[in-house]
């Protein structure tokens, strides 16, 4: 049976990689080992249903591929096909559909770098890395990110400062400027207030200067929220934020350069809609975070 299957993939492929990228099928063939007789026979006959199905998922596939830029792996896309599609395929399958078409996510890791600010004040680490939350706006995060673009060959930066919802990992507020300074910080946190006025989260970060300020500190005790913070050099600390951080970067600004801060803080925006509205899940049950939030709220 596992052969079956097997020779089943080999003859997709050979048909695959003959109608969209012209290889002959004789030297297709001959590179899998596979006799074209036999190949021809397999093209002659009738279709299975299930070989059908196999060609409306490979349609499915392109489209959806296409659609994300090329971000959706194999478990995303599994994921997106069953929500989308109504249907209930598994990984397994989806998996090796793709490698017959070649394709697999575009992303890429890229490593960050670190700089340490004296602290005027700092918290312990009450989060103690329990990433997760019983219900919404129990747990918040946050961070300050940066992102480059080009004006010629100068080089220029905008800031991003989000807060994360650890329950439904939705981003709860965010702002984008072109400073990393207090005020990019201090209206972050104040949006996220006036969203959730009766939120009183465990509100975790890192030593970064903004959220050991003093104003910062009293502005967390007003709202009636506990601070909490990542020990010196310990990034898992917040883990799930610079998680996001990795999920934006490589699904959508390691794929391009960008050129003027409009394109690029635009292209920003529309991530951060498309993770809170449109990205499934796997821990959410395969759910968006907005999906999983009002759920908990209905």
């Amino acid at each position: 049976m596992v052969s079956g299957v097997r020779q089943e993939d080999e003859y997709n492929a050979i048909q695959y990689l003959n109608k969209t990228e012209k290889y002959p099928i004789e030297k297709l063939c001959a590179k899998l080992h596979i006799n074209r007789s036999s190949y021809y026979k397999w093209l002659r006959r009738e279709p299975s249903s299930k070989q059908l199905e196999n060609e409306q998922i490979i349609e499915w596939i392109k489209e959806l591929y296409e659609e994300q830029n090329g971000i959706l792996g194999y478990r995303q896309m599994t994921i997106t096909l069953n929500r989308e599609k109504e249907t209930h395929y598994n990984k397994k399958r989806i998996r090796r559909l793709m490698q017959i078409l070649h394709l697999k996510s575009v992303c890429r890791k890229k490593k960050y770098n670190y700089i340490y600010s004296k602290p005027e004040m700092v918290a312990e680490n009450v989060l103690n890395r329990e990433f997760y939350a019983d219900a919404p706006n129990e747990k918040w995060l946050t961070d300050v990110t940066e992102f480059k673009y080009y004006v010629g060959t100068e080089v220029k930066k905008v800031y991003l400062s989000a807060i994360l919802d650890l329950y439904d990992r939705r981003i709860v507020a965010y702002k984008i400027g072109t400073s990393n300074n207090n005020p990019l910080v201090f209206e972050t946190f104040d949006e996220a207030v006036q969203k959730n006025p009766d939120a009183h989260p465990l509100f975790h970060s890192d030593r970064g200067f903004q959220y050991t300020n003093k104003t910062f500190h009293n502005k967390l005790m007003e709202a009636g929220m506990r601070q909490s913070m990542s020990r010196v050099g310990k990034c898992i600390d917040n883990g799930p934020m610079e998680g996001y951080w990795g999920l934006l970067k490589s699904e959508m600004y390691y794929l391009k350069k960008f050129y003027s801060e409009k394109e690029l803080t635009e292209s920003i925006e529309n991530y951060i809609e498309f993770y809170n509205t449109k990205r499934y899940q796997l821990k959410l049950h395969c759910m968006t975070p907005m999906e999983y939030h009002t759920a908990y709220a209905a």
